[in-house]
């Protein structure tokens, strides 16, 4: 991963410094993402990284969880995941109907979005714009996968979250929240009290729709 994200920083740093600098962060963010272009392989990574990595971590640990009195689970996710955002009506249908099939459609529905992606024709088929589409449909499929799972494991709290956006390396700084701001969020949910919501998406503090 970090082979591909140096040579987008070595490519980015003269413009992002040359631009960014009078801009105000609204502003940023959009000329960072139009900087930036998708492409089957860099949508592959990012399917892999956020929804794929977060499955990779969290089954093994299912079992030991249920042990627990008080097992917590927090996805971090995006408001770029929400439905209303993704627009493409079959991604929305399966993302928003849970049930026992949910983590195979899942599966089916994002190898169709890389298909449509390696054919280079994602816009066509109604998939979200190139740039930002593989991000947002790994955070709708964290979305999904977060209410999956609080169905099938009840005695565990399982939510997700959009922090905000923070300020990190990788979107230079140009976030509106610190570090702590954002890991405040997190921390509140894994700090929830037993008798606690779950399978719900917060956004910063607040409960938000999918």
């Amino acid at each position: 991963m970090l082979e591909s994200v140096v040579p987008l920083q070595i490519f980015l740093m003269p413009l992002i410094k040359k631009n960014f600098q009078k801009r105000l962060a609204g502003q940023r963010i959009v000329y960072m993402m139009q900087s930036i272009s998708g492409t089957y392989e860099s949508s592959k990574e990012c399917l892999d990284t956020n929804y794929y990595g977060t499955k990779r971590v969290t089954e093994p640990l299912l079992p030991l969880l249920e042990l627990s009195n008080s097992a917590r689970i927090v996805n971090v996710s995006s408001s770029a995941g929400l439905l209303q955002g993704i627009g493409h009506k079959k991604a929305i249908e399966v993302l928003d109907n849970i049930d026992e099939d949910t983590e195979q459609k899942l599966d089916e529905l994002l190898n169709e979005f890389l298909e449509d992606y390696k054919e280079g024709s994602p816009e066509a088929k109604g998939w979200p714009n190139r740039s930002l589409g593989a991000y947002m449909m790994s955070k709708g499929a964290i979305n999904s996968y977060t209410r999956f799972l609080a169905k099938k494991f009840p005695s565990i709290c399982i939510n997700c979250v959009c922090p905000g956006y923070v300020k990190t390396d990788i979107n230079y700084n140009t976030g509106l929240l610190t570090v702590e701001e954002g890991a405040e969020s997190i921390v509140r949910l894994a700090l929830l009290p037993d008798d606690g919501p779950t399978g719900l998406f917060f956004r910063n503090k607040e409960v938000s729709v999918f």
